[in-house]
């Protein structure tokens, strides 16, 4: 009888739909692992490591019921050497198997470790492409050959074109690419969300069997009430939720924040994609259908709003990353070093806009875009947070955070640590956007229009004296020129006050 090949399935490639499912076949045996070395790379939210297991097993158990061998090791499997590597090593020293197969991982770390593995094994390897993303890696490469800089709106017109999104006789729906700037609407007083799809199941048994193998994690679980979708079927499910009762509300208020409406009119999906129980192009077919039938309802805005978001920004996030690997975790433009104040690990600080984005963070392994870019992010590039600790952070807390797409957007586009490769700006803000997009300044123990003095907001110091501290490095950029113009026109008694006001915040930086 011929020996099976032995096929490895991480923990990010629950994809159904990859050829090597197509049908059920004795010669291949799918093994996938609850390893230590991935549960502790970085600290996790426990909710996060929860998700993957509970995918993870959800998983194995719909290969079985479709007729493929699947070994399973678990976090106590006695068998479990508690990585990919030794795990496989052992596997194939046991002579069961005629050789190796393996995915294209989407980590750079994992990628290394896969390519030595396969070149050190004693058996035949091979490695594909993963079939969940729009385009392939060299698609980055192609769009911008001969560009000296990254425009993703460039290659979100030409995902657009490769795929026929949105288009008609290759000319953009509604006459325009980009809708942005009817998308950024704060939520009326009297709007009232949809309440949130939510997967209830009891995940006891994995937050008991984390405490016993002394996995550390951060941040809370309700354990008999674990919400995240964890199943394809969970996933379509959300997909459906979203495209029926949150889509004709999307774009507008895909910026807006409120204390009283966590998700408001996201779709949460994010985890479902990147662990592949879903593809981007399911969700985008499945919203422009929505948009098809319901064009009364559901203007061009919101949907090209959100095709930008998956089709476009999602995509274009994966091909910086593989393109500035692995220098790119090391860039630190403003050479950034104070260490992440306690508040992000514990909620406790009397800036109203951190103490909601981060709780919310901490309780719900979920934060909307905006919260992380202009609350978390901002306020961590504005007090020079030293971008590691800010990666680690953001990799840590949310459950859909895998390195391809949290590091460019994080140091990239929320902390412009990469110089420029990702945004064309630092994405910083005074108080003033905050309170114009949210509620959160409303009974904030300080006051968002002042710049100095007793009770003035952290940010609007901190803002000035950003571009302050950095004007040799930004002030040639034109997207930021309007900051300095103001700040030249202000008198120079008020340029030392703020500068004052800001060394007192950074001084103090523990206890805002």
């Amino acid at each position: 009888m011929t020996k099976p090949r032995l096929r490895l399935i991480l923990g990010d490639q629950l994809n159904i739909s990859h050829p090597w499912f197509s049908e059920p076949t004795s010669a291949a045996e799918y093994v996938l692992m609850e390893v230590r070395e991935e549960a502790t790379y970085v600290r996790h939210h426990t909710q996060k490591v929860v998700a993957f297991f509970l995918a993870m097993r959800s998983f194995a158990d719909a290969l079985r019921e479709k007729g493929f061998s699947v070994r399973y090791f678990r976090l106590d499997d006695p068998d479990n050497r508690h990585s990919f590597a030794a795990n496989v090593e052992a596997l194939i020293a046991t002579g069961r198997y005629s050789g190796f197969d393996c995915q294209e991982a989407d980590e750079y770390r994992v990628e290394e470790d896969l390519q030595k593995l396969c070149k050190s094994l004693p058996v035949p390897t091979s490695r594909c492409g993963s079939a969940h993303f729009f385009v392939p890696r060299e698609f980055f490469a192609q769009v911008f050959k001969g560009h000296k800089r990254y425009v993703m709106e460039n290659f979100y017109r030409e995902v657009r074109r490769t795929h026929d999104i949105l288009l008609e006789n290759g000319k953009p729906i509604g006459g325009r690419w980009n809708f942005d700037s009817e998308n950024r609407k704060r939520l009326p007083d009297n709007a009232s969300p949809p309440e949130p799809l939510e997967f209830v199941r009891d995940a006891k048994d994995i937050v008991r069997l984390l405490e016993k193998q002394k996995v550390a994690t951060f941040g809370s679980i309700d354990a008999a009430r674990f919400t995240w979708p964890v199943t394809r079927e969970d996933s379509l499910k959300l997909l459906k939720h979203f495209c029926d009762k949150l889509l004709p509300s999307f774009g507008t208020y895909q910026d807006a924040m409120h204390t009283s409406h966590r998700l408001l009119f996201h779709s949460k999906l994010s985890f479902s994609m990147n662990v592949k129980l879903i593809s981007p192009k399911e969700v985008v077919d499945a919203a422009v259908r929505a948009w098809q039938k319901n064009s009364g309802k559901i203007s061009i805005a919101q949907i090209e709003g959100f095709v930008r978001q998956i089709a476009g920004w999602r995509e274009f996030m994966r091909g910086v990353y593989w393109a500035h690997m692995p220098s790119y975790k090391t860039l630190n433009f403003f050479k950034a070093s104070r260490p992440l104040p306690h508040y992000f690990w514990d909620g406790d600080t009397k800036m109203s806009c951190v103490r909601h984005a981060v709780t919310q963070s901490l309780e719900d392994s979920y934060a909307h875009h905006i919260q992380r870019l202009m609350v978390t992010g901002n306020f961590t590039l504005l007090a020079g947070i030293n971008p590691d600790d800010v990666d680690s952070w953001y990799l840590g807390v949310y459950a859909d955070a895998l390195e391809w797409v949290q590091l460019p957007n994080t140091r990239g586009m929320s902390q412009f640590a990469d110089g420029g490769i990702v945004g064309t700006k630092p994405y910083i803000a005074s108080a003033n956007y905050i309170s114009k997009m949210s509620n959160y300044c409303s009974g904030c123990a300080y006051s968002s229009k002042q710049r100095t003095g007793p009770g003035s907001c952290p940010f609007n110091s901190l803002y000035w004296n950003f571009l302050i501290t950095h004007r040799k490095k930004l002030e040639k950029n034109p997207r930021i020129g309007m900051g300095y113009r103001l700040l030249d026109k202000m008198p120079a008694a008020e340029v030392r006050e703020i500068e004052r006001q800001a060394a007192e915040h950074l001084k103090n930086l523990e206890n805002l």
